[in-house]
């Protein structure tokens, strides 16, 4: 989705101040102030502001998270989240997927964090907004890749496809009528693109 730069308040600043900081360096810090900034993103120390989904990007994220869902909780493979939660990168960035999947064995014994995750997800998945750029979307997957992702599902309600990202293979794209499958990151996971598009 669009995003726009947005920066941090100083502490005598409220957050509708218009006077505003240059740069958060750190994800750390970052994340004690995220839940006052709404949707947003840490990109090379700066926070960037996420403009609300839209109906259509709303329901198809529900409808992969519960697809995925259903086939990791059935399994106990692992933890799915939704609703762009944080997760810090090795780059310092924090990016936060439409829905990602945690394989069981990256989840602490105590649950998933009260924070951000720690790490990027095995498997992150992005809904293109209207107002994505085919260069946004690229390099979004390209940040989730090279951060340890072991894929990435790029849902392009437009096209009413799926773009597939995996480490060191070409990006495949899966139309209406195509099977997504989970790979090595999901085994045996199979669903028709058309599920995921309701």
């Amino acid at each position: 989705m669009l995003c726009s730069p947005w920066h941090a308040p100083r502490k005598d600043e409220t957050l509708s101040t218009p006077a505003i900081q240059e740069r958060v360096t750190i994800a750390g810090e970052f994340e004690r102030i995220a839940h006052r900034l709404g949707r947003s993103e840490l990109i090379d120390g700066r926070i960037v502001e996420m403009s609300p989904t839209g109906a259509k990007h709303g329901k198809i994220e529900v409808w992969i998270a519960a697809i995925l869902l259903a086939y990791v909780r059935s399994r106990n493979l692992g933890e799915v989240g939704t609703g762009e939660v944080g997760c810090k990168l090795p780059n310092g960035r924090v990016r936060a997927p439409d829905v990602l999947f945690v394989r069981a064995e990256r989840v602490p014994a105590e649950g998933p964090p009260d924070g951000f995750w720690p790490f990027a997800p095995d498997l992150a998945v992005e809904v293109v907004s209207p107002d994505d750029s085919a260069r946004e979307v690229r390099d979004k997957a390209s940040d989730w890749i090279a951060a340890g992702s072991q894929a990435v599902w790029i849902a392009d309600p437009a096209s009413r496809t799926v773009t597939v990202y995996a480490l060191a293979t070409v990006p495949r794209v899966l139309g209406i009528g195509e099977t997504l499958e989970g790979g090595s990151v999901l085994p045996g996971f199979a669903c028709l693109v058309d599920e995921i598009f309701g």
